[in-house]
């Protein structure tokens, strides 16, 4: 079958080289694309954004299923677009994908069903928002409603950050139009985990745990980014919280969208805070994290192509969903300066080092292929991923090959992982 991605960043390589390993697969194109994943699929130049012309493409080349990575086109209603034209696509509808789209949205969703969440209010008016924050407990959590790169969340210690926040996000529009609304909340202390899970409409299948690490420095400070490595299993992810979160959070949700005529079908990200009084929800994602990618997918064991076809025929129920007894850990290189300013264009040198070393593998996020040289065209640059029988081997492989790569400029955070060494 002939299969396109949607995408350009190391959410997308890993879905491309994951794609690529299934024996259905005769034709993998990907659309924009990266320098990395043209080792595994040809590079079509059509933006994500550009449905009309992806569903064109689709036609023309007689793609059997269309797979979209980011966000910004699910939430744009790509796959509408996509089934208006009687094509097959992984991912939900607009009116599904709002999980993700909107932060009000999804906090109003979980208030109503009973799904455990942080305390809210939501606000339209800075005004009103400010004149909330004069009696509000903190520190507490200012989220723009809207899509933000993951980085539309302030925490704030005092009134006078709030009252900034405020500003940047309603007023000053950092974040641009996802600022129109925000969403204040509690702020909830605990260790955070990531699931990610396929789901059919009703059906919903865990994959394995992650933990991702938003911040840019080591220590976790500094600004928040896209997010600067993760590592998978999450040790604190223990059987009593996947039972409590089976019951009340995951099916819960594809329930509540089902009710509300918002069935969803492709992958639900839950990003759960283990708090003292159970797991709560802190956000939802419509489609794979990014990193978190890059450490789950290395870790399944089935054919993804599979997966994926009974997630679109809502047949999920008949797949067992299986993990590697095993453990990763992804360290993003990126160009310094992320998340504010940068630089593009340096040569990426040590690649080759990866070529047949198993357990080893570099997701590209932000490169481009200019004569046959890679070079850096983003913030986040690659993610650097390695295995290992347990979390502690698996986080001194990564470190290991971090050292096999440079770039001018490149940075990571030191402490990847870090909090196993608590264990």
């Amino acid at each position: 079958m002939k299969v396109l991605i949607v995408g350009s960043g190391g959410r997308e390589h890993a879905i491309a080289w994951k794609t690529a390993q299934s024996p259905k697969v005769e034709k993998l194109y990907c659309a924009p694309g990266n320098g990395g994943i043209e080792e595994y699929a040809e590079c079509v130049p059509i933006g994500a954004m550009e449905f009309e012309k992806l569903a064109a493409f689709a036609k023309e080349k007689e793609i059997d299923l269309t797979v979209v990575g980011m966000d910004d086109p699910l939430v744009g209603g790509i796959v509408d677009v996509f089934e208006r034209e009687g094509l097959r696509v992984f991912g939900p509808r607009r009116n599904a994908a709002i999980l993700e789209g909107s932060k009000a949205f999804s906090k109003d969703l979980m208030k109503k069903y009973g799904i455990p969440t942080a305390a809210y209010e939501n606000f339209d008016d800075p005004k009103k928002a400010l004149a909330y924050l004069e009696h509000a407990d903190f520190p507490i959590v200012l989220k723009a409603d809207g899509l933000a790169l993951g980085k539309g969340v302030l925490i704030c210690n005092t009134l006078e950050e709030a009252k900034e926040g405020v500003k940047t996000i309603m007023e000053d529009k950092q974040f641009g139009s996802a600022g129109n609304r925000m969403v204040i909340e509690e702020f909830m202390t605990g260790r955070e985990v990531s699931v990610l899970s396929f789901v059919d409409g009703k059906t919903i299948k865990c994959m394995t745990s992650a933990q991702d690490h938003k911040r840019a420095l080591d220590g976790d400070q500094g600004l928040n980014t896209g997010g600067m490595g993760t590592f998978s299993p999450s040790p604190f992810y223990t059987k009593e919280v996947d039972a409590f979160c089976q019951e009340h959070i995951y099916q819960a949700t594809v329930d509540a969208m089902a009710a509300e005529g918002r069935r969803f079908q492709g992958v639900i990200f839950f990003g759960l805070m283990l708090t003292e009084k159970g797991p709560k929800v802190l956000e939802f994602n419509a489609r794979f994290g990014d990193p978190e990618a890059q450490v789950v997918l290395p870790r399944m064991k089935n054919d993804i192509v599979e997966v994926f076809e009974a997630c679109v025929d809502g047949t999920l129920d008949q797949i067992d969903l299986e993990f590697e007894d095993n453990a990763a850990v992804c360290v993003v290189l990126a160009s310094g300066g992320y998340p504010v300013a940068y630089e593009k264009g340096y040569p990426i040198h040590g690649l080759e080092n990866f070529k047949g070393k198993e357990g080893y593998y570099v997701f590209h996020a932000g490169t481009k292929l200019v004569d046959g040289q890679f070079v850096t065209n983003g913030g986040r640059v690659l993610g650097v991923t390695a295995t290992g029988e347990d979390l502690k081997t698996a986080r001194a492989n990564a470190y290991e090959a971090v050292k096999l790569i440079d770039f001018e400029k490149a940075y990571c955070r030191s402490d990847i992982g870090k909090a196993i060494d608590e264990i």
